[in-house]
């Protein structure tokens, strides 16, 4: 791998530190004390139902991305790329490598949740062929206030 090449891999537990990292850096919201524990992420990454993909650029963890789905629809969750990095084109090969696996796993439609203020993410998305449907609510329901 060159100095400017990107690989995609799977996350791995011993990676968790390096991803909270991460996604501190790159201000994304995460729950330390809840849904993103050690023991929760761990948890999921055995899953079948979740894919968890970093993107490495020299052996450093420089994106993420979150792919779970439910046997009919995937959902895309937790992009992250190190903010020195952006627009270089890692939040679209992690998309279109979580994409490539859920096809293969049977899952036809992939969807994202972006918060309304969050024009980069909307814009990225939209470039990569997903539609804003205006005419969804979405209602949730937590366990505890950190999920």
């Amino acid at each position: 791998m060159g100095s400017d090449e990107i690989a995609i891999r799977e996350m791995t537990i011993e990676d968790y530190e390096r991803v909270i990292s991460l996604w501190e850096i790159s201000g994304l919201d995460h729950r330390p004390t809840g849904r993103d524990t050690r023991p929760r992420m761990k948890k999921e990454l055995s899953s079948s139902i979740s894919l968890f993909l970093l993107a490495e650029k020299e052996g450093e963890i420089v994106g993420t991305l979150l792919a779970t789905q439910d046997g009919r629809k995937g959902w895309l969750n937790r992009l992250a790329v190190r903010p020195d990095l952006r627009r270089r084109g890692i939040a679209s090969m992690l998309i279109r490598e979580a994409e490539r696996r859920l096809n293969e796993m049977g899952i036809g439609m992939i969807c994202i949740l972006i918060e309304d203020w969050n024009l980069f993410s909307r814009e990225l998305f939209e470039k990569e062929g997903y539609g804003l449907r205006e005419n969804v609510l979405y209602y949730s329901k937590k366990e505890h206030p950190d999920y």
